[in-house]
Parts: C-alpha cells; sequence; structure tokens
C-alpha cells in the first residue's frame, strides 16, 4: 500500500490541473463572447456584487477612471470644521455629517488628537485652543 502523502499529493496535483483547465477554458469562452458580440463580464478581486470591469466590458484596453472632484479638504479638515462648530460632538455624529462609516473616521481623530488639533474627553471631541 502506498504512503498516504503521495496519494493526496498526487490528488492535490489533480485538482490543481483540472482548476488551470477550467480557468483557461473560462478565459477562451470569455474572448469568444466578446468576438461574438456579447458580454463578458467578471468581477475584479475585492469588487462587490453587481459592479463590473467597464472597460472589460466594453472591450477596450486602456480603461479611463473618472475622479470625483473633492469638495472641502481633506477629511481630517471636514472633521475639524464640524468640531469647531458644535464643540463636544460625538465621533458618531461628525461620521454621520460627513457621511462616512465611523470606523474610518476613528482612525482621523486618532490621528488629529495626536497633531492636537482636537482634544477628546469621554466621547466627546473638542477643538484645541490654538
Amino acid at each position: 500500500m502506498p504512503p498516504t502523502h503521495n496519494v493526496l499529493d498526487e490528488a492535490r496535483q489533480l485538482v490543481e490541473r483540472r482548476l488551470q483547465d477550467l480557468d483557461e477554458e473560462r478565459k477562451r469562452l470569455e474572448r469568444a463572447l466578446a468576438e461574438l458580440g456579447g458580454k463578458a463580464t467578471r468581477r475584479g478581486p475585492g469588487r462587490p456584487k453587481g459592479s463590473t470591469n467597464k472597460a472589460a466590458a466594453a472591450g477596450t484596453t486602456a480603461p479611463r477612471r473618472r475622479r470625483r472632484k473633492r469638495r472641502g479638504g481633506t477629511r481630517a479638515d471636514q472633521a475639524v470644521q464640524l468640531i469647531e462648530g458644535q464643540p463636544g460632538i460625538s465621533a458618531s455624529d461628525v461620521a454621520k455629517s460627513m457621511k462616512i462609516k465611523p470606523n474610518y473616521l476613528y482612525r482621523v481623530l486618532g490621528d488629529l488628537e495626536k497633531e492636537g488639533r482636537v482634544k477628546k474627553k469621554g466621547r466627546q471631541y473638542y477643538p484645541s485652543g490654538s
């Protein structure tokens, strides 16, 4: 009877080869579909459901990305302005006003505290006296 680890290694290699074959076949089929004028869209890694690679769907090679225009400076500047306008405001209220997730804002507020631009007392933030 052959050692178990050899059998497992062989099975793993067979599965890996089969996955490679299937991936190559999928790519061929997507190219064929694109040439026939159909949609061959595939989300990129880490992209949410419903989003597509617009360049791949359109058949172009160099995708153009539109950048959003910044509206009011950086997030940190926006947070400081809100805290100056409403001393004692909580981080969650600042996040709601800025329409961003609180998780991201906590990092921004921590940096602002280190820089001395805001002060935290309990759960409330105040502008620094400088």
